[in-house]
């Protein structure tokens, strides 16, 4: 546990804002971090247990490093060195986004269930929700982390700030995540629910009538004001300009402190079981693997081919074809099986249109299909082809450019640049050559640009002889595996 959290917490010291929920990192208190972190943790491991039931083998991480989990979750048919990065990234973002809630929304009552908006609140996580399950479904993996650490944030949220702990509930409130269910017996605004604590350490002001009524209330929370409606309880703490009017202290549960450690403890628990049941929702909405992919889990990934189809790549494609029938046949049925092939064919002046399939045979047939034909000058419309397949393909997706020409619409590197850094994917070329007067030529100009973008991505840029270009396209066999460690290669073969 400690493992996997700990990359998160000095992040998230240098976010945090005014004190207005569980506290971002530290102490004796669990934090955001560490209920998220549980929460996660436990349905990750629950998912590949049941990914594996199916699989029919079994999930035996070796320990509690997110490399051994990623390992365990890929089970036994899972070779080469295996990376927990994209895991550590998916956290990550997970809980940064849960901190910057703090930062970006510290005067929006909603987002902490401040001020009794059980309402708005509710209306804020159902929202959240709606977003995480569309932005999975459109495979954009990390849109779907960053709206599911908001949202936990402000379910979270809800148990240290209300009295659902007070109230002696032991489960966590299921109508927070369901439309269809009212939110039931709500203190209104003319209610009071506090009695007075001149100390501002009181156990439990709550007004018995309130627990007795098992009304619903939340405190009054003001970091750039002090009023509140009378006889309301307040949030407290030195960040609360309301906790010194009367009813003075205030009923967080945010941090442990002498008088509220049964409290704290309890909207702890509640809050962990709560996003628990969140996630266990979005997984039966999206399924066991879509979920795992949004946390960085899945060994195979989109392969992208974009292919210079000009009468001077007859040598080139044939290669390609080679290169796509060897990934197709040794991992076929496999945990490294690539979950989609894209194809996109350019030419001059045309491009496209692009062709993607989940059936390894249909995509042996689209590159059969290719024949080499026209290109009468040398440039070809090969960034329009990369353009269209970064904004058809996945994010996290491997890119593989074959080429002899420079590009004729160079124009767009900046906005190729831009959708390889949005897309995180990685893109490599290989450009191949007739001769040595046209390899300098290519290398003082194409080559380089491509180059440029290659390395932006991660990816590689190599420029060989058509002889050569067999030993070149290697590098496909070898990173067409998500969670394999990134190879280097030599671009002077």
């Amino acid at each position: 546990m400690t493992s996997v959290l700990g990359f998160a917490l000095l992040g998230l010291a240098l976010i945090a804002g005014p004190c207005v929920a569980f506290i971002p990192i530290g102490g004796g208190s669990s934090t955001h971090v560490s209920i998220t972190g549980m929460a996660l943790l436990g349905k990750v491991k629950e998912v590949c247990q049941a990914v594996a039931d199916e699989g029919g083998y079994e999930f035996k991480p070796t320990g509690s490093s997110p490399e051994e989990l990623v390992q365990g979750c890929l089970g036994p048919t899972a070779t080469g060195i295996v990376s927990g990065a994209k895991f550590h990234t998916a956290l990550q973002e997970i809980y940064t986004q849960n901190g910057l809630v703090d930062r970006d929304f510290s005067n929006s009552a909603p987002h902490h269930f401040n001020s009794e908006t059980f309402n708005e609140g509710r209306g804020l996580i159902l929202e959240g929700m709606g977003a995480i399950k569309a932005n999975i479904r459109s495979e954009s993996y990390k849109a779907a982390r960053e709206a599911l650490g908001r949202v936990l944030h402000t379910l979270q949220d809800f148990y240290s700030h209300s009295n659902w702990v007070e109230l002696q509930n032991t489960e966590p409130y299921i109508n927070l995540l369901r439309p269809d269910l009212p939110l039931d017996n709500l203190a209104d605004v003319n209610t009071p629910t506090c009695s007075d604590c001149e100390s501002g350490s009181c156990p439990n002001p709550i007004l018995p009538n309130i627990l007795r009524e098992k009304k619903l209330t939340s405190g009054y929370m003001g970091v750039y004001f002090s009023s509140k409606p009378k006889g309301k309880c307040s949030h407290g703490g030195k960040g609360d300009l309301t906790s010194t009017i009367v009813p003075r202290g205030g009923i967080s549960k945010d941090e442990r402190r002498f008088d509220n450690i049964a409290a704290h403890n309890a909207a702890v628990n509640l809050a962990t079981s709560a996003s628990t049941q969140l996630l266990e929702d979005i997984v039966l909405a999206v399924g066991n693997k879509e979920f795992l992919k949004m946390m960085g889990i899945a060994r195979s990934s989109v392969v992208c081919f974009v292919i210079d189809t000009t009468g001077s790549m007859s040598d080139d494609i044939a290669e390609a074809r080679k290169v796509v029938y060897e990934i197709i046949d040794s991992k076929k049925g496999t945990q490294d099986e690539p979950s989609e092939y894209i194809l996109v064919p350019f030419n001059d002046p045309d491009f496209g249109p692009m062709f993607r399939t989940e059936d390894p045979d249909k995509m042996k047939k689209a590159i059969s299909d290719l024949k080499p034909r026209g290109g009468g000058d040398i440039p070809e419309m090969c960034l329009s082809a990369l353009q269209l397949a970064l904004t058809g393909a996945p994010s996290s997706s491997h890119i593989y450019v074959f080429t002899d020409a420079a590009a004729k619409d160079i124009e767009l590197k900046d906005t190729i640049a831009a959708l390889i850094r949005t897309s995180k994917s990685t893109v490599s070329f290989f450009m191949t050559s007739r001769s040595k007067k046209r390899r300098r030529r290519a290398t003082s100009s194409a080559f380089d640009a491509y180059k440029e973008l290659a390395l932006a991505s991660g990816g590689q840029a190599i420029e060989v002889s058509k002889k050569q270009l067999p030993q070149a396209t290697g590098v496909i066999r070898d990173t067409s595996t998500s969670a394999l460690v990134g190879l280097s290669c030599s671009t002077d073969l």
